[in-house]
């Protein structure tokens, strides 16, 4: 039977590819990669090849092909249980949170870019920006200080809240956002995962440079 395949966006750039490969790394599933450049001619045509919506990432398992993060996570999750917490109220704030995060913070999205290689940026921060910082380390210090005992994830286990965020602690390390002990701590194991540092390294062997996504003191 042929493996499933994952169609990803640039490493370096994109924070959605990232979530479900996060997440397949870590439930163990051998998948094929293809990665296609974002942002440069002929991209869009080659996406549509494999999602008729036109971005990554997509997931293909067999005849089934399913779009956007979220969506990947949560039918991974019908054959891996474990992408969520066990326990029902640990379970409901873990899809919230990762509703939250997939459909808000634009603000953060768009002064801190993704840029997986980089270090040692620094961007001034307006107030939605400002707003938004701050309640993902609420999310952080709430979900670990609640629930997170058993394990230096969020919800002590790596979930699909952990693959949601991620991409988040990324940014912050890249741009040397301030956190608290627990928030810190979540950074401190999201930045030391295998998983995270293989794709920290995909990223730094990754030849592209979008320029929109340069942003700070570099």
């Amino acid at each position: 039977m042929a493996k499933p395949v994952l169609v990803i966006g640039n490493k370096n750039y994109s924070s959605w590819s990232m979530r479900p490969w996060l997440a397949l790394k870590h439930i163990g599933i051998d998948f094929d990669e293809v990665r296609i450049p974002l942002y440069i001619e002929g991209s869009r045509d080659e996406i549509l090849k494999y999602s008729p919506a036109g971005k990554v990432p997509v997931y293909i398992d067999g005849g089934v092909r399913v779009w956007d993060s979220l969506s990947i996570l949560e039918y991974l999750a019908e054959r891996h249980p474990s992408l969520w917490p066990a326990d029902a109220k640990a379970r409901a704030l873990a899809r919230s949170v990762s509703a939250e995060m997939h459909s808000g913070f634009a603000a953060l999205r768009n002064t801190l870019p993704m840029n997986a290689r980089a270090g040692d940026r620094w961007v001034e921060l307006g107030g939605d920006a400002v707003g938004d910082v701050e309640r993902i380390l609420e999310i952080w210090e709430t979900c670990r200080s609640g629930y997170g005992k058993e394990g230096p994830w969020l919800f002590g286990t790596f979930t699909a809240a952990d693959a949601m965020y991620a991409p988040v602690v990324l940014r912050f390390h890249t741009y040397g956002i301030e956190a608290g002990s627990l928030s810190k701590g979540y950074m401190e194991t999201v930045l030391s995962d295998e998983h995270v540092l293989e794709w920290i390294s995909g990223a730094e062997q990754e030849e592209e440079v979008i320029e929109k996504f340069e942003k700070g003191i570099y």
